[in-house]
């Protein structure tokens, strides 16, 4: 569909709720992208996304995937697989929200499709556009143990899927992302509270390296929160997504720091000159950056940063996860 030659890329969103209309508005601002229309069921949130950006909605899926090079799913997880397919037919590319979909079986039928209609698929973990992210894997090299915290107030949207699946599922893709090893044992916990499915969990993750990761997720908090902690061997990292700030303690300093107290520059037991650092992250909003990327790599027909791998792995454990915490219950 799309030729090197085109000036811009044609971009659509089908689905333009509370996130959706993110998508929609970062697409009509993008150097090098086109909003051409979406795809929405609801008649008053068609119309007000299209007024305020002056794009077309398309009656079908079909005709939204015939119009434009590439396209955001946007909808409800479970609804993943049967909005990507008609459009994957028409051999457009899509940036599909995480999770993938809703189980394996799907999400197997949804890359099969891109697979032969020559199409991308990048799968929406914002974080690993987030710029904190990009610092960690500079930074990060021999993970030990990590720890991440994911916590949200409860509210109806996403609970289509348990909590893994909605908010666990991004420290999933970031801690496979850094480690880089396979997965010898995982163990978790969940709680059920309002949702049909687990609204707290807890999940220690032990890789084939050594190193382990302890990831909790809730959407029973008053307050949101997204941290994470990285112990290595050289060094200590504590940082906040949410926030984009963080700060770094490193073995060379600390040794530093351990001479000038045997030679009497700084006093015994004097915290204030231990050298914790904070860390000079450059902020940026990550949907945006997410959909440059993917603009980018259909642009340049290259695999997205978090491609279709990284989007099933993350999915495979997150399943393993919600499962474990089923049986569990049972």
């Amino acid at each position: 569909m799309f030729s090197a030659s085109s000036e811009r890329i044609r971009c659509g969103v089908a689905g333009v709720g509370s996130l959706g209309q993110h998508h929609a508005r970062i697409y009509a601002s993008l150097p090098g992208a086109e909003l051409t229309g979406i795809f929405e069921t609801s008649d008053a949130r068609a119309a007000e996304i299209c007024a305020k950006h002056n794009c077309r909605r398309f009656a079908t899926l079909e005709e939204l995937g015939e119009a434009c090079d590439a396209v955001s799913v946007v909808v409800p997880t479970d609804r993943h697989e049967q909005v990507a397919l008609p459009l994957l037919q028409r051999g457009t590319h899509l940036l599909i929200e995480k999770p993938l979909c809703a189980n394996l079986a799907e999400a197997e039928r949804v890359l099969a499709a891109a697979q032969e209609h020559g199409c991308l698929v990048q799968v929406g973990h914002i974080e690993h556009f987030n710029p904190v992210m990009s610092f960690l894997e500079k930074q990060v090299s021999t993970p030990q143990y990590i720890t991440a915290e994911r916590l949200a107030p409860y509210q109806p949207r996403g609970t289509e899927v348990g909590v893994v699946l909605d908010l666990m599922i991004h420290d999933i893709g970031i801690v496979l992302a850094l480690v880089k090893s396979p997965i010898k044992r995982i163990d978790s916990v969940g709680v059920t509270v309002l949702s049909k499915g687990e609204d707290i969990a807890n999940a220690r993750i032990e890789f084939e390296n050594g190193c382990v990761a302890n990831l909790s997720a809730s959407r029973m908090s008053t307050k949101k929160q997204r941290e994470i902690r990285i112990f290595q061997s050289d060094a200590y990292l504590s940082l906040d997504f949410m926030n984009q700030t963080g700060h770094l303690v490193k073995k060379s300093d600390i040794i530093a720091y351990g001479l000038k107290m045997k030679v009497g520059l700084v006093k015994a037991g004097d915290l204030s000159a231990i050298p914790v650092k904070d860390i000079p992250i450059e902020k940026g909003e990550p949907l945006a950056l997410e959909l440059a990327s993917f603009i980018e790599s259909v642009r340049e027909a290259r695999q997205p940063k978090v491609g279709a791998a990284l989007g099933k792995s993350a999915l495979e454990v997150a399943i393993t996860i919600t499962d474990q915490i089923r049986q569990g219950k049972a």
